[in-house]
């Protein structure tokens, strides 16, 4: 049996090994005093025997002292509670759904060191595809640039290529590290000859994660910070780019762009297999593979973009800007509607057989008729005591100069099927509460004793949603 002498970790060790910065830039220290100390402090030999010191205490408790506190700590600041109420059958995603771990700063230490230890085969494949792309080594790059124009001639040997990628890069460098090629030539034995016979020379190779604080380790680390970093620049720099374009905040850009974008599709859908698509990916896959390389690059860029693309570009988006404020109108007139309100008055007197007289009371939204539910369950009516202080919506403004009383009082008392109410036809087109009750003596009531507590009249008033300010269309650049 053979040892486990043959176990490497994947990392990317094309780059140097990063440097460990202790310090932040900030004002320096006159002090030679000061200096010194800080040097000492900051040594190879000591900085190197802390980071061993925690890496051991952390390997043999777990969790650090700090990982605890700072835990414990956030459990303080974080609300326990904040998602308790949320609907594990709407939210798929939720933590309840999928038996996860709740946020913990231990469990996300450990779990970080892990990912560190084991994320070194994707800078690895990084790397050397950068490389790749970027002609560092001319034959692996002329290599992929015929094995990709055979894959676009024949696209339908495409399935062939991640088997031919397992048997080259996976089966072959595993049977060649237990079979590896013979010593050089030496006086003994002046022709080695390669077999691949008889038992295996050599153990096999196997994959293993990063040792903790291990140069490797390390190399990961740098890694990850760059990755994290081309991350973020990438996501601003696609928001900056297609934000301004599709969410209408230039609306008669991103009209135009829907309308181009929808016509395409119109127009692909019915036509699409007439396109020589192999033809346009080999010329595009061609173009960004020369593009790489840094001589191309340089020539494309002072004899091509600056002087002929730039300038046409700009002349195309000031064409396009044109045709865009000529042709997409957008403005039309605003949406109007009409608002209501109901001016309450009250009978005065805590007898309603009493004299009739009324007072002004309140202007509210709601009808406050007798069969209300708000009513019914003994709330107050709420408004304003004010004509004045009546607002439109919010997102509205006043249409109308002012207030109209609404004469088709049966109307809107029909339409909502008000109950309990008489209605006035002819003077201020009041709406009355009925009283229900006849006398003790079974007697009607007279027509102006009927009439209950309350009493109100419509107003309409016309309103105008409000506008924002357009930007006038432009195309971001580039």
């Amino acid at each position: 049996m053979f040892d486990h002498d043959n176990e490497e970790a994947l990392v990317n060790r094309d780059e140097p090994l990063p440097a460990i910065v202790a310090g932040s830039d900030g004002p320096s220290s006159d002090s030679e005093s000061k200096r010194d100390r800080l040097r000492q402090s900051l040594s190879s030999s000591k900085l190197k025997g802390r980071l061993q010191d925690a890496g051991t205490s952390l390997t043999d408790s777990g969790h650090s002292l700090q990982d605890h506190l700072f835990s414990k700590l956030l459990q303080q600041v974080i609300p326990a509670q904040g998602t308790e109420d949320v609907d594990v059958d709407a939210d798929r995603t939720s933590s309840k759904y999928l038996n996860r771990p709740g946020f913990s700063i231990p469990l996300m230490t450990t779990n970080f060191r892990r990912f560190n230890a084991r994320i070194g085969v994707v800078f690895m494949f990084q790397n050397r595809l950068i490389r790749l792309l970027t002609w560092q080594k001319a034959s692996h790059t002329l290599s992929f640039f015929s094995a990709y124009t055979f894959v676009c001639l024949n696209p339908y040997l495409f399935p062939v290529l991640p088997l031919a990628i397992i048997l080259f890069f996976l089966f072959v460098p595993a049977f060649l590290a237990r079979h590896p090629s013979p010593p050089s030539p030496t006086a003994s034995m002046p022709n080695p000859q390669y077999s691949i016979g008889g038992p295996p020379l050599a153990p096999a190779r196997t994959i293993k994660p990063a040792s903790e604080m291990s140069k490797d380790f390390f190399r990961n680390m740098r890694d990850l910070q760059n990755m994290m970093d081309d991350f973020a620049t990438v996501h601003d720099a696609l928001l900056a780019a297609i934000t301004p374009l599709t969410n209408f905040s230039n609306e008669p850009l991103s009209s135009a762009l829907f309308v181009f974008v929808f016509v395409t599709a119109c127009l692909l859908f019915p036509t699409s297999h007439l396109i020589p698509w192999r033809f346009i990916a080999l010329v595009s896959g061609w173009s960004i593979i020369t593009l790489g390389h840094p001589a191309v690059q340089n020539i494309a860029f002072t004899n091509l973009y600056k002087p002929r693309v730039e300038p046409a570009s700009d002349r195309a988006r000031s064409l396009l800007e044109e045709w865009i404020a000529a042709d997409i109108i957008l403005d039309s007139a605003p949406e109007t509607c009409e608002v209501e309100i109901f001016e309450l008055q009250r009978r005065t007197g805590s007898n309603p057989l009493g004299a009739v007289e009324w007072e002004s009371w309140i202007f509210s939204p709601h009808a406050w008729e007798p069969t209300a539910p708000s009513r019914i369950a003994g709330e107050r009516v709420k408004g304003t005591r004010f004509f004045e202080d009546v607002m439109p919506p919010d997102g509205w403004v006043w249409a109308g100069k002012k207030w109209e009383l609404d004469l088709g009082s049966e109307e809107w008392v029909e339409e909502r099927m008000v109950g309990g109410v008489e209605v006035e036809l002819e003077g201020e087109r009041w709406v009355y509460d009925i009283i229900q009750e006849g006398t003790a003596k079974g007697e009607a009531i007279e027509p102006e004793r009927r009439r209950g507590e309350w009493r109100r009249r419509r107003w309409i008033r016309m309103v105008r949603r409000t506008i924002m300010a357009a930007a006038p269309p432009s195309i971001p650049r580039g």
